[in-house]
């Protein structure tokens, strides 16, 4: 159930019914909204005062929800615009992992090129073997606020564990918080209580249910920027890397009003089926398009099957566009 009170409801009052009602509390436009169970179906008596409308859920999925906010949650990025009554489709470009000032900045000037708004890196690399890079940590960071400030570009990076998020909070325009990282409530909650941008990427073996779940826990801190992220699923084939869930982003539009970002890169894991995933993605008037680009792949640190080179990604770039302008959209 979410509760709306009435507007003028003193902050001790709103405090006491939410700790009655084991409630999240959080204020916005001047009202107190309390957050509680969608197991609760009708509020006592006594709280006829305080409250002046209640939403009724069958699970919950309550914030993230179309029966809450019926329409896409709009999100800003810099000077881009997604969701809300904007068709915008944000492509975001850039590779696995910052390695070296002369390969960000070599993957930045080719973002500015194209007109791509978004530049994406790791620092951080939650990778699944000790013995891969690891990342560059605060000096990969240094390095893409660099970027930013010399190209004006947004600058999206993963945090790994909670050792870190603040630093990430501090320089990126949207914090990733990566499949394997879904599930660590401390940065969820820690990325509750920012209003940067969070772009939440699904597990790869995540319900749809638990998936949102997740978002809602940031939601509940009282940051509405929630952006969901689907990257693929691993199931019993082996011939790509995972398989990308376009069932379940049909789903998510219909039913949740946050904005989609899909990853073609994780899915597919080879880079001969990027562009043919990222037109199907852009097909389905999804908000973004996340691409991993890097100015040599054979020589990548991370990732490097999948990962673009510069004339192939300038290649996808202009065959999204064609199919956004079909269905009324725009590439920024």
């Amino acid at each position: 159930m979410i509760i709306h009170l009435k507007k003028g409801v003193e902050q001790d009052k709103a405090n006491a019914m939410a700790d009655e009602l084991s409630a999240f509390s959080i204020e916005k436009n001047d009202v107190h909204v309390l957050i509680t169970s969608s197991g609760i179906k009708k509020l006592d008596t006594k709280y006829d005062g305080l409250v002046d409308e209640t939403f009724l859920f069958e699970n919950d999925m309550q914030l993230a929800s179309r029966d809450y906010i019926p329409d896409t949650r709009e999100v800003t990025i810099g000077g881009v615009k997604i969701g809300g009554a904007n068709n915008n489709t944000m492509m975001i470009g850039g590779p696995c992992s910052v390695e070296s000032e002369e390969q960000i900045t070599s993957s930045a000037e080719l973002m500015v090129e194209l007109g791509v708004s978004t530049l994406r890196a790791g620092c951080y690399k939650p990778r699944t073997s000790p013995y891969s890079f690891q990342g560059l940590g605060l000096e990969g960071l240094k390095l893409l606020d660099k970027m930013r400030s010399k190209y004006g570009l947004n600058i999206i990076t993963e945090v790994r564990d909670s050792t870190h998020v603040d630093e990430i909070i501090e320089y990126a325009d949207i914090v990733q918080i990566g499949a394997k990282s879904m599930y660590d409530h401390g940065i969820l909650k820690r990325c509750g209580k920012t209003d940067k941008p969070i772009l939440l990427k699904r597990g790869f073996g995540t319900t749809l249910k638990e998936f949102v779940q997740m978002a809602e826990f940031i939601l509940s801190g009282g940051n509405d920027n929630v952006i969901l992220c689907e990257r693929g699923l691993r199931t019993f084939e082996t011939g790509t890397r995972f398989t990308l869930d376009l069932c379940g982003v049909a789903y998510l539009k219909e039913y949740t009003n946050l904005p989609i970002i899909l990853d073609p890169s994780h899915a597919m894991g080879y880079a001969y089926g990027v562009a043919d995933l990222a037109r199907a993605c852009t097909a389905m008037g999804v908000e973004g398009l996340l691409i991993e680009v890097h100015p040599n792949p054979k020589l990548a640190k991370s990732d490097a099957s999948q990962q673009l080179d510069h004339s192939q990604f300038t290649e996808l770039l202009g065959s999204v566009r064609g199919v956004a302008e079909s269905i009324g959209r725009t590439i920024v």
